[in-house]
C-alpha cells in the first residue's frame, strides 16, 4: 500500500511541476461504487479520480472474492453474471500490482436503476387573504380566506458535508404557490434540507416569511469554501430565518417576528405590490454543512435601497439574484452573489476565512445606461478560466468579469434567457459562449462568441425575442458542438454552418449512453440525436421536472459511479420522494469523474440558480480522450479535529479498541457517531440513538482511530483511540 501512495504522489508532483499554476482544492471522493441488479447480471460502475495516475487499474470483489482475473484498466464499469441482490461488492484500485485497501466502501445492488430517496416533506399551509396574477392583468385567482399550498422538491445541489468522501444532497422545498418576481401573490416559506444518499435526514433551514419563494430569490451555494474538507452553504436570509439547529438568524436589534411582506390584496403593482418584500433587513449567511448551524451573517450587499434604482417600481428587477462558486485565487473557491441584470448590475465576491465571510471585491454598474455591465446580464451565468491564468472568470451573459471583479468585456447585446459555455470548437483554443438575446433590435438574436474576449464568431439577427437556446455535441459526423435556438431554422455547427433543418429539444443535455457525445434531456425524457430526429433512451413514468416551462431536472450531475451523469427527478405520485436514475449501459471509455473538472464542478454549484442551463465540461472530448488533460487539482483531507458548530467543551465519550471491536461509552445520549482512520476515511457511522454503551465491529483492523460523537443537543466530542 505504501508503494501505491508513493507512486501516486510522484505522478501528482510531476503534474504540478509541469503546471505553472497552483493546484485547485477539490473534494476527496471515494470510489462511488454503484451496483444495479438486472435480469441476468449485476451492472457495476465506479469512480476514477482526477488525481489517479494513468497506470491505475481496478479489482472488483463480490462477497470478498475477486471476480476479475486481471485488473480492469480500460473502463470503470463491468457486469457480474453471478451477482444477486444479496451480494456485497467493493472495488480496490491497483497500481504496480499493489491494491489500495484504504477506506473500502461496501455496497449491495439496487433492485433497479432508480434509487428512491425518502424525504421529510414540510407541512403545507394557508396564506393570508391572497390573489395571484401578472402585473397589470386580471388576477388568475382570488382567495378571500387564504390560499392553501403544499410542498414539492425543487432545485437540488450536492456537497460532501461530513467529509466522508460521499456526496450529500441538498434540497430546496418550494411551495406550490411560489411566484416569479414579476407576478403578485403571497407565497409559502422556503426550506433547505440536507440528506445523505441513503435517505438519512441531517438538518433543515427554514428561510422564514421574509424570503419570497420563486426561481430568482434563493440561490444557495454549496462548496468547501475554507478548505477544511467539509462543505458549507451560503444563501440570502432575513429576520425569521431559522438555522439547522433551531436558532434564529438575526443581526443587531432585528426581531425574529418581523414581517416585511406586502399583504394588501388591493395592490397588484407598485411599491406595495401584494406578496413582495420591499423593506426590511436582508442578510447573507454562511451555514455549517454538518449541522446547518449559522456560522456568520452579514448585511446583504448591495442593499435594495429604492427599488426604482433597479429599473421598476415593484421589486421585480431589484430582487433578481444570481450566484456562483468561483476559484478567484486559483486555489480555494469563493462565493459570488449577484443582484440585478436587466439594468443596474452588481456582483460581490466573498472568501471564507476563520468561518466568516470576508469580502474580496464588489462591482456595481451604476444606474446609467451604456455604462459597464448595465443591462448586460442573463437569467443565468457560467464560470470558467477563460483567459488561462489559473483563476476563474464569471460569464454573465453579454458580459464577463475577471477574477479581480473588473469588467472583462461586454458584447453590448443585452439581456438573455439562455447561455452555454464550454470548449465547443476543438479548432480554437479556449472556451466559447453560445448566447441568445431578448432585445429585438440588437445585431444578433443568437450568437457564438469567444468567452475570453467577447468577439462574436458568428450569429444572426432575428428581430425577435429568442427565449431558448441549446448547445451540445450531439452529431458525430460534425466535429465540435452543435447549437440551435428557438430563433433559428435548425442545427448549426460551431462554424455557423447549418447541419440539419430539424431542431431537437432546447432544454438540457446529459451523458448517458456510454459514447463520448451528449444525449438530450427534455423534462423527464432522455433521447439520442440520430441525425434525422431523436430516439428515446429513458422515459420514466410518475416523475416530474421543475420550474414550469423550463422543465429542468431537480439535478443532473455525476454524483456516483463512472463519468456518466445521474438524473434526479421528483415523484409525482409521492412528492416526499426523489428518484435518482443511473445508467446501466456499458461504456468502453474511461474518464476521471466529471466532478474533478473545474468548469463542470462549478456548474453543478450553480445548477440551482434562476433559469439554470445544463452543466458543461471545460474541455472537448467528442473526438476522443487522448488529448484530455488531467485537472490541476489537489484533494483536501477533512480536518477531523476541527470544531463544528456548537462544540462541546467537555468530552462525554470514551472509547476502547481491541482488534476490530470498538467499544463506546458515553455519559450523554448520542444522536450520531462517526469513526475515521488516520487517513481521514470514514469507516463507520450511525444516526441511531446510542445510550451508555455501544459496540461495533469494524471492517478492517486499525491501530489508531478517531471517534466523533454528537449528542442529542448538537454538542460534539472528539477522541483518539489506540488499540489495546
Amino acid at each position: 500500500m505504501k508503494k501505491f501512495f508513493l507512486t501516486a504522489l510522484a505522478c501528482l508532483m510531476v503534474h504540478l511541476t509541469w503546471s505553472e499554476q497552483p493546484a485547485r482544492q477539490m473534494e476527496q471522493l471515494d470510489r462511488g461504487l454503484v451496483a444495479v441488479k438486472q435480469n441476468y447480471n449485476v451492472f457495476l460502475s465506479w469512480r476514477m479520480l482526477g488525481t489517479d495516475p494513468d497506470e491505475i487499474g481496478f479489482n472488483i470483489y463480490r462477497d470478498g472474492v475477486k471476480i476479475n482475473s486481471t485488473p480492469i484498466y480500460d473502463k470503470t464499469n463491468t457486469f457480474d453474471v453471478h451477482g444477486t441482490l444479496q451480494s456485497v461488492y467493493h472495488v480496490l484500485p491497483v497500481l504496480d500490482g499493489v491494491e489500495d485497501t484504504t477506506g473500502v466502501t461496501y455496497v449491495k445492488p439496487w433492485s433497479s436503476s432508480v434509487l428512491t430517496l425518502q424525504l421529510q416533506r414540510p407541512q403545507g399551509g394557508i396564506t393570508e387573504p391572497n390573489r395571484t396574477g401578472s402585473v397589470g392583468k386580471t388576477p388568475d385567482a382570488t382567495y378571500s380566506t387564504g390560499q392553501a399550498y403544499s410542498y414539492i422538491p425543487n432545485d437540488c445541489s450536492v456537497g460532501d458535508l461530513d467529509g466522508d468522501g460521499q456526496y450529500e444532497l441538498l434540497v430546496k422545498w418550494d411551495p406550490t404557490n411560489s411566484q416569479d418576481n414579476s407576478y403578485y401573490g403571497i407565497t409559502g416559506k422556503v426550506y433547505l434540507d440536507a440528506y445523505k444518499l441513503d435517505g438519512t435526514f441531517l438538518w433543515r433551514i427554514d428561510l422564514g416569511k421574509n424570503i419570497r419563494a420563486g426561481a430568482h430569490y434563493t440561490q444557495f451555494m454549496v462548496a468547501d469554501f475554507d478548505g477544511d474538507g467539509y462543505a458549507e452553504l451560503v444563501c440570502k436570509t432575513a429576520p425569521g430565518t431559522v438555522d439547522g439547529t433551531g436558532k434564529y438568524v438575526l443581526m443587531g436589534s432585528d426581531q425574529p417576528t418581523a414581517d416585511y411582506r406586502s399583504l394588501d390584496v388591493t395592490q397588484d403593482r407598485g411599491s406595495r405590490m401584494l406578496g413582495t418584500i420591499q423593506t426590511g433587513s436582508e442578510y447573507l449567511t454562511l451555514f455549517d454543512g454538518r449541522t446547518g448551524a449559522e456560522l456568520h451573517s452579514i448585511a446583504y450587499k448591495p442593499a435594495r435601497g429604492s427599488v426604482s434604482n433597479w429599473g421598476d417600481s415593484y421589486a421585480n428587477r431589484s430582487d433578481r439574484f444570481l450566484a456562483c462558486v468561483a476559484y478567484l485565487d486559483g486555489v480555494k473557491p469563493s462565493v459570488v452573489m449577484g443582484r440585478g441584470y436587466y439594468e443596474r448590475t452588481t456582483l460581490v465576491a466573498y472568501d471564507v476565512i476563520d468561518k466568516k465571510l470576508s469580502e474580496r471585491w464588489f462591482y456595481d454598474s451604476g444606474t446609467t445606461a451604456g455604462f459597464g455591465a448595465f443591462g448586460q446580464g442573463n437569467h443565468n451565468l457560467s464560470v470558467g478560466d477563460v483567459d488561462d491564468d489559473g483563476k476563474d472568470e464569471i460569464v454573465y451573459g453579454s458580459c464577463a468579469f475577471d477574477d479581480d471583479g473588473s469588467l472583462l468585456y461586454s458584447t453590448r447585446l443585452g439581456h438573455g434567457d439562455a447561455m452555454h459555455v464550454s470548449d465547443m470548437d476543438p479548432d480554437r483554443p479556449g472556451l466559447e459562449a453560445w448566447v441568445v438575446h431578448e432585445d429585438k433590435n440588437v445585431s444578433y438574436g443568437y450568437e457564438l462568441h469567444d468567452a475570453q474576449t467577447g468577439t462574436v464568431l458568428w450569429g444572426a439577427k432575428t428581430g425577435t425575442d429568442v427565449g431558448r437556446g441549446m448547445a451540445a455535441d450531439i452529431d458525430g459526423s460534425n466535429p465540435g458542438f452543435e447549437m440551435w435556438s428557438t430563433g433559428g431554422t435548425g442545427i448549426y455547427s460551431t462554424k455557423g454552418v447549418q447541419v440539419s433543418s430539424k431542431r431537437p429539444s432546447v432544454n438540457f443535455r446529459i451523458y448517458w449512453d456510454g459514447d463520448l457525445r451528449d444525449e438530450l434531456l427534455d423534462g423527464t425524457v432522455i433521447s439520442k440525436w440520430n441525425g434525422n430526429g431523436t430516439t428515446n433512451l429513458l422515459n420514466p413514468s410518475n416523475v416530474g421536472s421543475c420550474n414550469s416551462t423550463k422543465k429542468t431536472p431537480n439535478l443532473s450531475a455525476d454524483i456516483f459511479g463512472d463519468w456518466r451523469e445521474e438524473l434526479v427527478l421528483w415523484s409525482t405520485t409521492d412528492p416526499s420522494q426523489l428518484k435518482i436514475f443511473t445508467t446501466v449501459i456499458s461504456s468502453p471509455y474511461r474518464l476521471f469523474t466529471l466532478m474533478h473538472d473545474p468548469v463542470y464542478r462549478n456548474a453543478i454549484a450553480w445548477q440551482n440558480v434562476a433559469y439554470n442551463q445544463p452543466p458543461h465540461l471545460g474541455f472537448y472530448m467528442g473526438g476522443g480522450l487522448e488529448k484530455v488533460e488531467k485537472p490541476n487539482i489537489v484533494l483536501v483531507q477533512p480536518d477531523l479535529t476541527a470544531s463544528v458548530a456548537i462544540p462541546s467543551k467537555v468530552s462525554f465519550v470514551s472509547a476502547y479498541l481491541s482488534q476490530r471491536v470498538l467499544r463506546i461509552q458515553t455519559s450523554k445520549a448520542l444522536a450520531r457517531l462517526e469513526v475515521f482512520n488516520t487517513q481521514g476515511v470514514l469507516l463507520y457511522q450511525t444516526n441511531q440513538p446510542i445510550d451508555r454503551i455501544y459496540e461495533v465491529t469494524l471492517p478492517d483492523y486499525n491501530s489508531l482511530l478517531l471517534v466523533r460523537a454528537c449528542d442529542v443537543h448538537g454538542n460534539w466530542s472528539v477522541v483518539k483511540v489506540v488499540s489495546q
